[in-house]
């Protein structure tokens, strides 16, 4: 890619609605501005401004943040290199979750703390109302076992003062998602999901015939770059990155799936959206999906 109106045509995946909302298939995940380990500033407070108005002025309409990235951090960037925002521009947020000193990420899920985390990404976001707001509900890369019902209610009680428009759920269950539903309508559920890692495979299905979005954080496995012969293979044949097959067969599974890959530097954000616009043939689709 060498430049942004190459970069916008390429976009790949189109648009998903979910409800009333429609977002890019292919979002950008904010996490990676602040510092090593999501804590502190970012070694280069230029670059990072400069990729949100690269990723924006690529055609992207979905950003991911949350106000414990940093904590504060990405939040702020975002206002920054941002605001005022275009009407075509969804943030979606996370609460549920904080920073203590030592960079841990322990759970803040009590209705007051809720609220607290609202109003806090709406001070820093510099918004009236938060587009989408996520429950985080489990652990790092799996769900845990509970109820969500009071801290999703305290949620909806924020949808109904006009704080919150959407909501959401990340690293749930389904059996979590239908308590949620029965208390309000989810727009997203952002969970840990790749081509490696595929536990959630009838969630996708699922929230693909009840029009949710289905969002896969990690979708490049983590903090490391996923590692299969299969995936290696198919790559080579194809004359692409590993990376970029593994964001193409995300796109290719499931029509309710929006990418949120995030980075630090406006050459690999081109990258990605032009990986995630790669084709897979019908036989290397099928060798994917026997990875997981």
């Amino acid at each position: 890619m060498t430049d942004i109106d190459t970069t916008r045509a390429a976009l790949p995946g189109g648009s998903y609605r979910t409800g009333d909302l429609d977002l890019t298939r292919f979002g950008y995940g904010a996490m990676q501005l602040a510092g090593p380990g999501v804590f502190g500033p970012p070694a280069d407070r230029d670059g990072a401004i400069a990729v949100l108005r690269a990723a924006v002025e690529a055609g992207i309409t979905h950003i991911d943040t949350a106000e414990f990235y940093g904590p504060h951090v990405t939040n702020e960037l975002i206002h920054e290199a941002l605001a005022p925002y275009p009407d075509t521009l969804h943030i979606v947020t996370k609460v549920g979750a904080e920073r203590d000193a030592e960079g841990n990420w322990p759970h803040a899920r009590s209705p007051q703390q809720l609220r607290d985390q609202v109003h806090q990404n709406l001070r820093s976001l510099g918004v009236e109302a938060l587009d989408v707001v996520n429950l985080r509900v489990g652990g790092f890369d799996r769900p845990e076992p509970g109820s969500l019902a009071e801290q999703f209610g305290a949620l909806a009680d924020l949808q109904q003062e006009g704080l919150v428009r959407h909501l959401g759920l990340s690293t749930v269950s389904a059996e979590q998602l239908a308590e949620a539903q029965a208390i309000a309508p989810v727009v997203t559920v952002q969970n840990f999901y790749n081509i490696a890692n595929r536990q959630d495979d009838a969630l996708v299905d699922q929230t693909a015939r009840e029009g949710i979005a289905y969002v896969p954080y990690f979708p490049l496995g983590g903090f490391t770059p996923l590692q299969s012969g299969e995936l290696a293979s198919v790559a080579e044949r194809l004359g692409a990155t590993p990376l970029a097959v593994a964001l193409a067969w995300l796109l290719h599974r499931s029509p309710n799936i929006l990418l949120i890959p995030g980075t630090s530097s406006v050459a690999h954000l081109r990258d990605n959206i032009a990986g995630a616009g790669l084709r897979l043939p019908e036989d290397a689709i099928a060798e994917l999906d026997a990875v997981g």
